[in-house]
């Protein structure tokens, strides 16, 4: 790995230590053990992909509004001089090869350790003095995700971008039942505890569907903070597909939906095949009774075919039911044995 990279173990930063180097040793502190409160640790991770031409702005403009926090950024598979860029502008810089920014971001939020993270896409859109705010949140009023939702003249978002934005968003909210306007902001600060609760198991653009999912899954609290967001710079271009990666989060919104409430995924699916079989039942029962006979054998045969597969399909949710529970258990259980931020 090139000089300045970080290799796979995790790195501490602290407030007061300048751009954010990393720790040397290993400290009662930074180990919790001190008996005297540490001083919050922010990190500012920052996923990215060909950004040459933004990147110095950004990490200029989170140490201007941060003064202290530390600035990692992640080169994901980059053909330009975004690492360089970024190293030069004082930003510590880890490498992920694999394309994608799911995989970006779950490299940083594994390898880097800090009280706050604040997660920021360098593409300079977004606006760095929000982040106080932010972070004040999570240090200060427990929050565990800050979402910076994007305030436009429209002109900022590309064709197509507001209209899916306000699509996705009404059909999360109808899903997950969380209150949140702007679900695919890519500006948020999160609490340690949700970080190192979070498995970031998507590759690409879902993964703010992912960390939406994972605080209405575990009912923690967040907020969201109104921040100015502007257009690319000349000679920036954006890697979202609109069509392409907007059917990819649909169908992650689904897919998590059915992990969180597989009950009512799977009972819905069986109560349309028991529905379409009593269609179809209620005629052959009424000849029976009339008759004595069943003179469509067939069509009795595909009716007790469709009431297996309907209450089948509802005693598997019943049991997916229960494990999604226990995960869920499981997962607040280790959300709560890490330390609460202080207040």
């Amino acid at each position: 790995m090139n000089g300045g990279a970080f290799g796979p173990r995790r790195f501490a930063f602290g407030c007061g230590s300048g751009r954010g180097g990393p720790s040397q040793e290993p400290s009662s502190v930074a180990n919790g053990m001190s008996d005297v409160d540490p001083v919050p640790r922010v990190a500012i991770v920052i996923p990215c992909r060909d950004e040459a031409v933004t990147i110095r702005q950004v990490v200029e403009g989170f140490q201007r509004s941060m003064p202290g926090a530390a600035i990692i950024v992640c080169d994901n598979a980059s053909t330009d001089q975004t690492a360089s860029i970024a190293r030069a502008a004082g930003a510590r810089i880890i490498e992920e090869p694999r394309p994608g920014k799911g995989r970006a971001l779950r490299r940083l939020l594994a390898d880097v350790d800090a009280d706050c993270y604040v997660m920021v896409d360098g593409d300079a859109t977004y606006d760095p003095t929000t982040a106080p705010a932010m972070v004040a949140e999570v240090l200060e009023n427990g929050v565990d995700m800050v979402v910076a939702r994007r305030v436009s003249d429209g002109s900022a978002f590309p064709g197509g971008h507001t209209l899916g934005n306000q699509m996705l968003t009404f059909v999360f909210q109808r899903l997950f039942r969380l209150r949140l306007t702007d679900t695919l902001s890519g500006y948020r600060a999160l609490s340690r505890r949700f970080v190192k609760t979070f498995p970031v198991l998507t590759q690409g653009f879902e993964v703010e569907t992912d960390l939406n999912a994972h605080a209405a899954s575990l009912d923690l609290r967040h907020v969201e903070i109104d921040s100015t967001y502007t257009s690319r710079p000349t000679g920036s271009h954006s890697k979202l597909g609109t069509w392409r990666d907007g059917f990819r989060i649909l169908r992650r919104m689904f897919r998590l939906f059915r992990d969180w409430r597989p009950l009512l995924t799977f009972a819905l699916v069986g109560l349309a095949f028991v529905a379409v079989a009593t269609t179809f039942a209620v005629p052959i029962v009424v000849d029976f009774i009339e008759t004595g006979l069943v003179e469509r054998q067939p069509t009795l045969i595909a009716v007790a075919v469709a009431y297996l597969l309907g209450f089948g399909m509802i005693s598997i949710g019943m049991v997916l039911e229960r494990i999604a529970q226990m995960r869920r258990e499981v997962t607040r259980l280790l959300y709560l044995s890490l330390p609460a931020q202080r207040t």
